[in-house]
């Protein structure tokens, strides 16, 4: 379960030059309140600039809220940041891996870092190596990886210790077709595990295939939150991006 409560974001910039210089807090993200359900896929949908990715980073305790709350799997964020990283995966189409390593070790490492047993660390990572076809490269370094091996084992990284709480921020980026639907099938498991999922794409085909619940955020601000099924019964737009782009434009 992830509940937001009013979560905001401020930044504060300068403008000017020498003593002229004033200086302005900007919300990012503007009393952001939604629900995330176990056994629903949630997504959070919004334009490049929008908040949605600051907001995914706040829920996963990457950067701290200026007020608000957040409560993941009944941690408040305020409360237990490294609580709350032990329970959730995130992933983001900017994180990084050593380059010097290879999937074996990559894996290896995170799984020690997050104490998994012997056991089941080699089990769990057997099953995601087979299940997202990295076993071809598994010997190989990181740095002579195409983008979308890079994103394979980012993902795997991301499920290693089995969270319950998954958090995916553009999951397909750089994938082949193949390799997405891989992505969407772990997705509909983790689903079926009744574990919570929250993931935003630009991918609209994905949204239709995946999405339970559904959030549009827009200049920081939530302008649409309800089920996926009544956003398509309200839709009059011919499809659900023209629909996206009309909300937006609306707001």
């Amino acid at each position: 379960m992830i509940q937001l409560n009013k979560l905001t974001k401020s930044f504060t910039t300068k403008t000017g030059k020498g003593f002229k210089k004033e200086t302005f807090t900007v919300n990012a993200v503007n009393e952001v309140s939604f629900e995330c359900k176990p056994g629903r896929i949630f997504s959070l949908l919004g334009a490049n600039g929008a908040g949605k990715t600051t907001t995914l980073r706040m829920i996963a305790g990457i950067i701290n809220p200026t007020s608000g709350s957040a409560v993941v799997d009944g941690v408040d964020i305020s409360e237990g940041n490294d609580e709350v990283k032990k329970r959730i995966g995130f992933l983001t189409g900017s994180t990084g891996l050593y380059e010097r390593l290879n999937p074996d070790e990559t894996l290896d490492f995170f799984g020690k870092l997050y104490k998994l047993p012997s056991e089941e660390l080699k089990e769990r990572k057997e099953y995601l190596f087979d299940k997202l076809g990295i076993n071809e490269f598994r010997k190989k370094r990181m740095g002579q990886m195409s983008t979308g091996m890079k994103q394979k084992v980012s993902i795997a990284r991301t499920l290693i210790h089995d969270p319950e709480v998954l958090i995916f921020d553009e999951p397909t980026s750089g994938l082949d077709v193949i390799t997405a639907e891989s992505i969407i099938e772990l997705i509909r498991e983790s689903k079926a595990d009744n574990k919570t999922v929250i993931f935003s794409s630009h991918i609209m085909s994905e949204v239709d295939l995946l999405c339970d619940d559904l959030a549009i955020i827009n200049k920081g601000s939530i302008i649409y939150n309800d089920s996926f099924e009544n956003f398509k019964k309200d839709m009059t737009a011919p499809n659900l991006t023209q629909e996206f782009i009309n909300r937006v434009k609306e707001a």
